[in-house]
């Protein structure tokens, strides 16, 4: 028995550490031009249901010359083994150390990862920061949604990806074989990097402060290095690569099902949201694509479930042809059909049966506030009247547990607005009651029951909100009491996300460079796994900060002027930031925004695709 075999029996679940799964890839190391591990910050089971892990993952191998491996971060009772034995980290299908690949690619999907990051790197024997490495170690690189923010991790990574990877990383490994090929040094492959589009390297970029924390200006530092980096898209999703198989795990993982992702960006302009901003423009898939991208999953998967993803997926402008060619072999093969991020205002009775056709999955709704005014003011778009509508299709249809999410301390919020989302869940109730009184809807076995889950607001770069302020926890933990004591009736229940994350993820979200300091003393001193609530040390990154004579409220308390030079003003994400001011402006005067199908306002997005956008066509 081997000394990994060994340790595997005094953890819990081994299968997160063994690899072997059906469908992952193994390859001669002899037939390999380049070696790269996707590194996800987090355990197996979270990395596991990431959509973009599984492209890239078959993208990369789908070449000949290159091997794509996994590494996840370990947790405690593995690390801890791991120390024992004097294993480094390493890549779950060869299990050799991480140090010896040629690029190891994280994801950046919450600021509270970052720890795990740098925990990773410290797992692999692999210095910290970028200027501590030479050639002999591996490229460091990032992307994902906090990507679009770079800055608090600029010392960490060589370069980061912006936008969609499926060109870019492509591109980025024949100039890294080439380098390797020709003998580069570093800095040469760095600056050829950077002439890549939707490539950003912060080490050819210099930031001065005024003596009030804010940036002063910025300066690109060696010929030839672009100074706005331009967010990659692809054009055509119909022709994009996607995978034909996922790798099936041995134990329970978070999303375990068929992920088949109809289209990208959203029509909708919520005004707090990042994604709907940063995946633009809207492209969308054929039902005859994927239907054969589904048939092809399901037949190397065995999977029983597929989930049909995106920001909102009752906007697919084909979701009806599409489902019903979907259920013509799923109904027989007994493989029921999800629809998550659905919209309170196009759910009907036939999306309704088609969802239920095989096996009823729960019904999640997010109206993000209690109000009208303040639906208007984040650009909802969505009625009371409207859910209620909906409510009763669900209740009609046989639904008796439905989940609503909102939000708490949105810009111009008032208590009024807070005690708003007891009234709307205790009117849903009586919605209920009186659906049965009437003999509209069967009761329940179990009667009926509301489940309120509330975030925190926390403003992210590239929306409407990115000037605006956070609440101080002071203020977020007394508008969750009044929310607590405001909903009285048994069939609710209430949940609320850890208002100390969503004060540290404001201060991360709209870092600027100072913060990477932060981040690594706040590491050396034991944060790690920040983003679960039993992990969480505040205290520690507190006297991070302090230490580093920075204010956490400077970063997330603070209301930015519209003249303020951003850390991410570098970046285009193709929405213009006119664009983003004129919705910031609508929301303080109350004015709601159609979606974009509706009246296109012109946000820009779609000159990164030559003109197109689904939303106009």
């Amino acid at each position: 028995m081997t000394v990994f075999e060994k340790i595997l029996f005094n953890v819990q679940k081994p299968s997160r550490y063994t690899g072997g799964e059906l469908n992952s890839v193994v390859k001669n190391k002899e037939d390999i031009s380049l070696r790269f591990a996707f590194c996800f910050p987090d355990v197996y089971e979270v990395g596991m249901s990431h959509l973009g892990m599984k492209i890239i993952y078959s993208l990369l191998n789908s070449r000949p010359d290159v091997w794509c491996e996994r590494a996840f971060c370990p947790y405690e009772d593995m690390e801890e083994e791991m120390k024992k034995a004097g294993l480094p980290l390493y890549g779950l299908e060869s299990r050799d150390s991480l140090s010896y690949f040629d690029i190891l690619g994280f994801t950046l999907q919450t600021e509270l990862s970052y720890t795990n990051i740098l925990h990773m790197l410290r797992l692999s024997n692999i210095p910290l920061k970028s200027t501590d490495r030479n050639e002999d170690y591996p490229l460091i690189i990032a992307g994902g949604p906090c990507a679009y923010n770079p800055e608090p991790l600029y010392s960490f990574f060589d370069l980061f990806v912006l936008g969609e990877g499926e060109e870019v990383l492509l591109e980025l490994a024949d100039l890294v074989i080439l380098s390797k090929r020709e003998g580069w040094t570093k800095d040469k492959l760095l600056k050829e990097a950077a002439q890549i589009g939707g490539i950003y390297v912060p080490k050819f970029y210099e930031v001065d402060y005024n003596e009030d924390g804010t940036i002063k200006n910025r300066r690109v530092t060696q010929e030839g290095i672009p100074a706005v980096v331009q967010k990659r898209v692809v054009k055509d999703l119909n022709t994009m690569f996607y995978p034909e198989s996922f790798i099936v795990p041995f134990g329970e993982i978070i999303h375990d099902r068929i992920m088949l992702e109809v289209f990208r960006g959203c029509i909708r302009g919520c005004r707090f949201c990042q994604a709907g901003n940063i995946y633009r423009p809207i492209r969308e898939k054929s039902p005859e694509v994927l239907n054969e991208q589904a048939k092809k999953l399901i037949s190397s998967s065995g999977y029983d479930e597929i989930s049909l993803t995106s920001l909102s997926t009752s906007d697919y402008t084909k979701l009806e042809p599409l489902t019903d060619t979907l259920l013509d072999w799923c109904e027989q093969d007994m493989i029921s059909l999800s629809l998550p991020s659905l919209r309170v205002d196009n759910f009907s009775t036939e999306l309704m049966e088609r969802a239920q056709k095989v096996r009823k999955t729960g019904l999640t709704f997010a109206p993000e506030a209690g109000t009208q005014r303040m639906r208007d003011i984040v650009n909802k778009n969505v009625t009371e009247e409207q859910l209620m509508h909906t409510c009763r299709i669900a209740f009609s249809g046989g639904w008796h547990t439905i989940k609503l999410y909102f939000m708490i301390g949105l810009p111009h919020e008032t208590m009024e607005d807070v005690e708003g989302i007891a009234s709307l869940a205790e009117r849903v109730i009586d919605n209920y009651f009186e659906g049965i009184r009437l003999g509209e809807y069967r009761k329940g076995a179990r009667g009926i029951k509301v489940t309120v889950s509330v975030s925190s607001f926390v403003p992210k770069p590239f929306t409407p909100f990115q000037w605006a302020a956070q609440d101080t926890m002071e203020l977020l933990e007394e508008k969750q009491q009044e929310l607590r004591s405001s909903i009285k009736n048994k069939h609710i229940s209430l949940s609320w996300h850890e208002r100390k994350i969503s004060f540290l993820e404001a201060v991360f979200a709209r870092g600027d460079r100072r913060l990477a300091d932060v981040i690594e003393t706040a590491y050396e001193n034991g944060a790690k796994f920040d983003n679960w609530d039993e992990h969480l040390k505040f205290d520690v990154w507190m006297d991070a900060l302090k230490i580093h004579g920075l204010s956490p409220e400077f970063y997330a308390n603070r209301k930015r002027p519209y003249e303020e030079i951003l850390p991410w003003s570098f970046i285009d994400i193709g929405v213009t930031e006119k664009h983003l001011r004129l919705e910031a402006e609508r929301a303080e005067e109350v004015i709601t925004t159609p979606d974009c199908r509706t009246n296109c306002r012109g946000c820009g997005a779609n000159r990164l695709c030559g003109g197109f956008c689904d939303a106009k066509n």
